[in-house]
């Protein structure tokens, strides 16, 4: 079998309508969009245009509520944590602050504070002091023989 022999299988590649080419290719002058009209025309959107009815968009009611000082916070998992110790990148014989573990490359960020989660195991004894901890967080760490300090939330505290 030589380069110039290879062919798709019939039916495999099906060629592209090329609309707007001339009369001679079946979709020339309005390009298979009828004569005049909206639909004709470029640059219509007619997603929620309904022919003057009430769009079933505004006639249905609004839902829910967007709190606009909603606290964002960053989540870490203890399984995290031990594995960022295990590394060396974090002390576990040191306090384990919000700002430690933005140094250590645990989160990217703080947001509005920084929040851990029971996901994974944690082996190592350590003090965290952090935003937010969910309950079976803390009972991991206080079982691993260590404590969680909770801190005031930061967009709290500006307040």
């Amino acid at each position: 079998m030589k380069l110039h022999e290879l062919a798709d299988n019939e039916g495999a590649a099906k060629k592209k309508k090329r609309v707007a080419r001339g009369p001679g290719s079946g979709k020339g002058k309005t390009a298979g969009r009828g004569i005049k009209g909206q639909k004709s025309r470029s640059g219509v959107a007619l997603g929620g245009y309904e022919g003057g009815q009430m769009p079933l968009y505004r006639r249905l009611p609004k839902r829910g509520f967007n709190k606009p000082n909603k606290l964002h916070y960053a989540v870490v998992n203890l399984g995290m944590i031990e594995k960022f110790i295990a590394a060396g990148k974090l002390d576990a014989k040191a306090e384990i602050t919000e700002d430690a573990l933005v140094a250590a490359g645990v989160t990217s960020n703080k947001r509005d504070g920084i929040r851990v989660l029971a996901k994974g195991e944690l082996k190592s004894k350590v003090n965290l002091t952090v935003t937010g901890a969910s309950a079976s967080a803390v009972e991991a760490v206080e079982k691993a023989g260590g404590k969680v300090t909770l801190l005031a939330p930061v967009a709290a505290a500006a307040e």
